[in-house]
């Protein structure tokens, strides 16, 4: 019985751990129309988890708000994201350039409305458009 608790402990610990890929990289804590994200960046690559509990949440809003919380952490333009209503990960195009923006570090909340129109830049897309305020 010890042996199940702590297997089931140890596999509940791995749920909000960084891929590989962005291993010991600080995540930026980012929320954007009521969903949270744990937002890492790694050169031209970033990773999102959701770490909040939705109900029956399904990947394509998630998908947006994701890939809005990657470009505003990142300061750069999301080409294309992959991934499910947990997690994604996403390429950037920084233009060969360094991030627009200093990456925060902390908690950082967006106040944000659908603004009905799609943006069709991705390969995965279209996803919604969004006008976001920080606070």
């Amino acid at each position: 019985m010890i042996r199940v608790l702590l297997l089931s402990l140890f596999l509940l610990s791995a749920c909000n751990t960084a891929g590989p890929e962005f291993a010991g990289i600080a995540p930026t804590r980012v929320t954007v129309d009521g969903s949270a994200f744990d937002v890492r960046v790694a050169g031209e690559r970033a990773e999102a988890l959701r770490v909040n509990p939705q109900y029956a949440p399904r990947f394509g809003p998630i998908r947006a708000r994701a890939a809005f919380a990657m470009a505003q952490v990142s300061g750069c333009r999301v080409l294309k994201i992959e991934g499910d209503q947990a997690q994604a990960t996403a390429v950037l195009s920084c233009s060969g350039r360094a991030p627009d923006r200093p990456i925060p570090r902390g908690p950082v909340s967006f106040s944000c409305l659908e603004i009905g129109g799609l943006l069709d830049e991705m390969p995965n897309g279209p996803y919604s458009e969004y006008d976001c305020d920080p606070y």
